[in-house]
């Protein structure tokens, strides 16, 4: 059969399946070949939230969404043009979210009686009972495929079944005009040392599952995607988790001080500790620690030390961390302290994002207790916002709060790897010389920022007293009610005049308006989309993103005033909505909010842009 080839701006894959089945992978190969191949691509893994949920159920689906586009793509996709679904419980799970016009391509073989059942199908034509029917539906033999094309491999039954993901994936590059070399050469290179043997039975299943679609007559139409012409240089598909741990390494090196990461493994910030150990090349020293409290101490003792210190966690770890924090206020100590937010309270889901951490990053401590607080907006921002993070911790003498997210965690883009030389030095204040009278002074401070120096421990003449208890500023413990009011104010004030020292905001649209759009954080890409939809409409509206929380950029006040409505858009209740409301209480703003563990959808954004237009 000949195919007809169309031409399309962009697509939507979803990859769904049971957490056995690859799909995490089958998704990751097709979007790291889409980035190779040139395409512009978001992408958003959807892990399942129990650990073990039963095999073929709802809660036990794992999904991995790739949007990939010849020119900007700015979120993973509200809708997919394909959906693979390689079993029952997939197709229930996921069904929702096809276009009018998606593709549905399903492993028959796992379509029986028995698995319809258990994912809570009452008919025995499970499209018609989500009322898919309409759609182009590829039924497909996968799994008996898979076990004909490897029946001379050596390989025993459990074994060839696991590699029905791969049989799948060459399916999906055929429908999408992808070559297959970088897949032969990601299995080559996977799999030489430990298990060569894996090597030429997945190349041929892929190969195999390529062809059997170019065979098929249920596939009438295929789509060829351009490739992007980004800016030149060179570009490699990057997660949140990992640019978030080379942009660390990045400040250590500009810093000239060791990297150390003190922390607990907590979904979904386990990765950038998990990235940090593989660079001990570069430095980078980390330690496991058997709890939250004891990840976050070690990393107070390794910046006392002299070390940029680092602990990761989530929402829940955040909260255990709350006492140290307010150690390394009271000592001025830098440390950066990453938050991959995920959906809570307590457990919550812990697999799902969230921006509701906003008001424990802000206030969770006891005391007058500041700490800046800064937001990633994308996978490959997480790099700039994790290195700009640790040069405020380490210039100003303060721990720094960032906030990144499930979604920019785990979810992935193509980044341009930058130049080192692009990036500025990082001073750290350090105590080199004693004053006049031979006492070092631990919290006497620059007059300009309110930055004390930083004395390693080991300096002659340099020695000093740091911890919880107020001091003065010849670190001499003081219970005296004026002192503690002047040091409050003075770390209060030492953070604000931060303030001075990062970008102001960016206003997207004019300066004047009906309407100015706010987010912060990971809603980045799909507020960007939604703005400009409503634009091709025809409608006026200005947008502007924060990735500097507390304090806020210097000329916030004087665009908020501009406008007769803000409207904030954030995957939480209202929390950044009503802190601007408490620093700029004229401002008309109106609340949009979304906490159901997804980002949002850009319609929905749009229908809210729209309402308070």
């Amino acid at each position: 059969m000949q195919h007809k080839v169309i031409d399309a701006k962009d697509v939507v894959i979803r990859f769904a399946g049971d957490s056995g089945d690859g799909m995490q992978l089958t998704g990751s190969l097709f979007a790291d070949m889409s980035a190779i191949y040139g395409n512009q691509l978001s992408t958003f893994p959807d892990y399942p939230a129990e650990i073990r949920a039963p095999q073929g159920t709802v809660s036990g689906v794992s999904g991995f969404q790739v949007h990939i586009g010849s020119s900007d793509v700015n979120t993973p996709g509200d809708f997919c043009d394909l959906l693979v679904a390689m079993n029952p419980a997939a197709l229930m799970a996921n069904a929702k979210w096809c276009k009018r016009t998606a593709m549905i391509l399903v492993d028959s073989n796992a379509f029986d009686e028995p698995g319809l059942r258990k994912a809570g199908f009452r008919t025995d034509n499970p499209f018609e009972e989500l009322g898919v029917e309409d759609r182009v539906l590829i039924v497909a033999p996968i799994t008996e495929l898979t076990e004909l094309s490897l029946k001379d491999s050596g390989m025993d039954i459990k074994a060839i079944r696991k590699c029905k993901n791969m049989f799948t994936l060459g399916m999906a590059c055929f429908i999408y005009d992808r070559p297959l070399d970088y897949i032969y050469t990601y299995l080559e290179k996977k799999f030489a040392k430990k298990h060569p043997e894996v090597i030429e039975p997945n190349k041929k299943v892929l190969k195999d599952g390529f062809n059997y679609a170019s065979n098929m007559q249920m596939i009438a139409n295929t789509y060829h995607i351009e490739p992007s012409h980004p800016k030149k240089g060179r570009y490699r598909n990057i997660t949140g988790n990992q640019a978030t741990a080379w942009g660390l390494l990045a400040a250590s090196e500009k810093s000239g001080l060791p990297l150390f990461c003190g922390s607990y493994p907590i979904t979904p910030a386990t990765n950038i500790l998990e990235e940090l150990a593989i660079h001990k090349s570069l430095g980078a020293k980390t330690l496991q620690a058997e709890d939250e409290i004891a990840g976050i101490c070690t990393a107070i003792g390794a910046s006392y030390a002299g070390n940029l210190a680092v602990t990761t966690t989530s929402g829940p770890g955040l909260s255990l961390k709350s006492e140290a924090l307010g150690l390394a206020v009271m000592a001025e100590l830098p440390l950066v302290v990453v938050d991959v937010q995920r959906a809570g309270p307590s457990t919550g889901i812990p697999t799902k994002t969230e921006q509701t951490d906003l008001n424990q990053a802000l206030y969770g401590r006891n005391g007058e207790c500041p700490i800046p607080v800064v937001a990633a907006h994308s996978p490959s921002n997480c790099f700039d916002t994790a290195f700009y993070a640790a040069k405020m911790a380490l210039e100003h003498m303060t721990p720094v709060l960032m906030l990144s997210e499930g979604f920019l965690g785990n979810g992935s883009e193509p980044w341009l790897i930058p130049s080192m030389k692009d990036y500025p030095a990082i001073k750290p204040p350090f105590a080199t010389s004693l004053p006049e009278d031979g006492k070092f002074k631990p919290f006497e401070r620059d007059p300009e920022t309110l930055v004390r120096k930083w004395a390693i421990p080991g300096q002659k003449g340099f020695e000093h007293r740091v911890g919880g208890l107020e001091k003065n500023h010849n670190g001499v413990l003081s219970s005296d009610p004026a002192n503690h009011a002047l040091m409050v104010a003075e770390r209060e004030a030492k953070v604000q005049k931060i303030a001075g020292f990062i970008p102001e905001l960016e206003l997207d649209g004019p300066a004047k308006g009906k309407l100015l759009v706010v987010g912060w954080g990971g809603t980045y890409g799909h507020i960007l989309s939604a703005v400009n939809e409503v634009r091709a409409e025809g409608k006026e509206v200005s947008r502007v993103h924060f990735d500097y929380i507390y304090p806020v950029p210097r000329n916030t006040g004087a665009i908020l005033s501009g406008f007769d409505k803000v409207l904030v858009c954030e995957l939480n209740s209202g929390q950044f909505a009503n802190y601007l409301l408490g620093l700029f209480p004229d401002a008309n703003i109106i609340k949009f909010g979304k906490v159901q563990g997804q980002p949002f959808l850009v319609s929905e954004l749009v229908d809210a842009i729209k309402e308070a237009l």
